[in-house]
């Protein structure tokens, strides 16, 4: 099977709720989980600020798997990264995930950070495999995430973790954000 990344259009988002809530079963399983928070909404990432890339089946031009950076306050954060388990274990997700530091390092940002779960082999594991390493929160926005983690019950299932990875400097002249 052929996947190509892109950056996402008006159209991929509504896909991008299903994706999430299929790979979120995989957690609501592991955990046993009873009330785990919805995916968010088309709107809801439509909206947000950062971008979207798109992993694609190109045999059946269809959204398989996405990541969502998100930029607030100079820091570019990846909020979410999501592939269809139909489609799992075939290299997706690290695609992604380099197509986001990519893209990341393109627009002048020097690191990327994320929220996970420490223990889960395809959270903390594997994005130590991508680069990522553990971090704190040293910002109000990277401080306030873990507020919201609490707020929606996800520090019940095992311990968060944040991870920044270095990006290396994109060749343009794009200024460096911290």
């Amino acid at each position: 099977m052929t996947h190509s990344i892109r950056v996402a259009k008006a159209e991929d988002y509504p896909a991008t709720v299903l994706i999430e809530a299929a790979a979120d079963a995989l957690l609501v399983d592991l955990f046993d989980a009873r009330h785990w928070p919805g995916p968010s909404t088309a709107e809801e990432r439509a909206a947000a600020p950062g971008f979207v890339l798109i992993a694609e089946d190109q045999q059946i031009p269809t959204p398989v798997g996405f990541v969502h950076v998100l930029e607030i306050a100079g820091h570019a954060h990846l909020e979410q990264l999501s592939v269809l388990p139909s489609h799992s274990r075939r290299g997706l997700g690290r695609l992604l995930v380099d197509a986001a530091l990519d893209e990341a390092s393109r627009r002048g940002y020097a690191l990327i950070t994320l929220r996970t779960y420490a223990d889960v082999p395809w959270n903390a594991p594997f994005y130590r495999t991508c680069g990522f390493v553990p971090s704190e929160p040293d910002s109000d926005f990277l401080r306030s995430l873990v507020g919201v983690e609490e707020a929606l019950g996800l520090t019940q299932y095992g311990p968060r973790l944040q991870m920044a990875a270095a990006l290396p400097r994109w060749r343009d002249s794009a200024p460096s954000r911290q």
